[in-house]
């Protein structure tokens, strides 16, 4: 069974950086897409970025573009999310998903395209 653990959320100022580790465990990081996605307290889940294993092919949600960059460590199974010049409307749980059938396109991904999900990691961006 595929298990996801992120981590390295935490409390940072406005325009400071983070990095978002996502580590998958009962599989291979190449047979899967991974997506990251965020929700804030009283809002609907957003697709932030998701990353193709096949290529390397890449999505961002307007919201993070240029600030945010998604890649892999194939020898780690970890995906990273470096989050940079973060806002206050940044806030939220951040949670990791894969998927084996999924490909990410220039429209995003939803949550439902994914099958295995991570517990999340808040990210509290504040002064």
């Amino acid at each position: 069974q595929v298990q996801l653990v992120e981590s390295g959320g935490g409390l940072v100022q406005p325009g400071g950086s983070l990095r978002l580790s996502c580590t998958i465990s009962g599989s291979t990081l190449d047979y899967h897409a991974i997506g990251w996605f965020r929700q804030a307290p009283g809002k609907e889940r957003e697709g932030v970025s998701c990353i193709n294993s096949s290529d390397d092919s890449t999505y961002y949600g307007d919201s993070v573009k240029g600030r945010f960059t998604i890649s892999r460590d194939s020898a780690k199974n970890t995906v990273y999310l470096q989050m940079k010049s973060l806002k206050p409307e940044d806030t939220a749980v951040y949670y990791c998903a894969a998927d084996p059938d999924y490909y990410c396109s220039e429209y995003g991904p939803k949550g439902t395209d994914f099958t295995s999900w991570g517990q999340g990691t808040q990210v509290t961006v504040s002064s």
